[in-house]
């Protein structure tokens, strides 16, 4: 329990002990249900540009990842599955319009759909019919509540290695997989948005989260990256009809802020302006927010802790959005630790808000993870779309970018 509940708590058995009798035991009552703190924040909203594309983010406000469902791969488990039991087969159930409808609900404007399709394609890349079906179908549920969707090439990091070596394969597959969805999902308009790749790297080796501009290896990788980001772009657009205009987001090496902010990395040219968005993902201060075994403990007074956080916004602020190119944060989240909710209040409301001010929209990542020892990053029991942690979305939807 954080300082100030218990200090709330305490005053209200005070008042109770010399107010009436029988007053201890309401006290107690009250000690044991004394509410989270949303903590309030004052920020100004730093200028920006008047920009089509700018507007066009604000609407995505506060955002909510579809984790570990269709994300999810046949590697590690069965290889011979039915490929439509993929969708559960990393502890999520199976998707429904209810999710949907919470969202809307509860002051979501967005949420990004990550898709792992190298489980779901023949030997030239042709997807299955079901598993398209499957992934429109949810699409559909998304754009009926009037939320932008963002759809993406998830875990496919060994179809579009960054490398030399590897390009012309990846090549092949990125564009192959895009022309196919850009065709399927061509008649929709901009509330559908395509994402290139997640979190594109150097899997398994030295580099795979260490991006170093001065090693051959990552100056290779950056540059096969943008030619890749590029293909999309050229793919995407070349089917016409709304995509001639649709928006496009890219992440840089890894998806890591620091990258997108390298002289190594540069965004798609188009033949429509200002359309592409940069897309990075941030679990910071990572000791907190995604390390499994770092602290569970977030603190306001810490200015180290929110520096991690406003530092990063800032650069990109500074790099992207002063120039009205759009940014989207489109992973973020901390995990449960224990008893950390309050911890995790602080920090979400402290996030929002320094994002929102910004002009940057986050998207939470959500992986249906409640209860064991790894990544607890569930916020929304999915089966009735009810909230396990409603405090935290108060505390996310009352600063987000609107």
């Amino acid at each position: 329990m954080k300082a100030n509940r218990l200090i709330a708590a305490l005053l209200t058995l005070v008042l109770c002990l010399f107010s009436a009798p029988g007053a201890l035991a309401e006290a107690a009552e009250a000690l044991e249900e004394t509410p989270y703190i949303i903590p309030e924040f004052n920020f100004t909203e730093k200028e920006a540009p008047e920009s089509e594309a700018l507007a066009f983010t604000r609407r995505m406000g506060l955002g909510f990842n579809l984790g570990n469902t269709f994300d999810a791969i046949k590697a590690n488990w069965n290889r011979n599955a039915d490929e439509m039991t993929v969708e559960t087969s990393w502890g999520a159930p199976r998707t429904s319009e209810t999710v949907m409808i919470a969202l809307k609900q509860a002051g979501f404007s967005s949420i990004r759909i990550p898709v792992s399709w190298h489980d779901h394609v023949d030997a030239d890349y042709n997807i299955s019919q079901r598993w398209l079906d499957r992934v429109q179908e949810v699409v559909d549920w998304a754009i009926g509540q009037d939320l932008i969707v963002i759809l993406n090439i998830h875990h496919d990091e060994d179809q579009f290695l960054p490398s030399a070596a590897h390009y012309e394969e990846s090549a092949r597959y990125v564009e192959k997989i895009w022309q196919q969805l850009a065709e399927r999902f061509g008649d929709y308009d901009e509330r559908l948005v395509f994402e290139s790749m997640n979190e594109p790297r150097l899997v398994n080796t030295i580099y795979e989260w260490n991006f170093n501009e001065t090693a051959p290896q990552c100056i290779e990788a950056a540059d096969c990256l943008n030619r890749l980001n590029q293909l999309f772009v050229d793919t995407v657009r070349a089917t016409g009809g709304n995509n001639a205009t649709r928006y496009l987001m890219v992440p840089a090496y890894a998806a890591d802020p620091g990258n997108a902010l390298k002289n190594a990395f540069a965004l798609p040219t188009d033949t429509v302006e200002n359309r592409i968005i940069l897309s990075v993902h941030a679990y910071r201060p990572y000791n907190f927010a995604l390390n499994v075994n770092g602290t569970s403990s977030f603190s306001l007074s810490s200015n180290s802790a929110k520096g991690e956080i406003t530092s990063f916004m800032t650069s990109l602020y500074n790099r992207y959005i002063v120039n009205g190119i759009p940014v989207v944060i489109g992973e973020f989240g901390a995990m449960t630790k224990g008893d950390n909710l309050q911890d995790r209040i602080d920090w979400a409301a402290f996030y929002v808000a320094s994002a929102s001010i910004r002009h940057l929209p986050c998207l939470w990542w959500d992986n249906a993870g409640f209860t064991g020892s790894g990544e607890l990053f569930g916020l929304m029991d999915r089966v009735n779309g009810t909230w396990v942690f409603p405090e935290l979305v108060e505390a996310m939807t009352r600063y987000k970018l609107q």
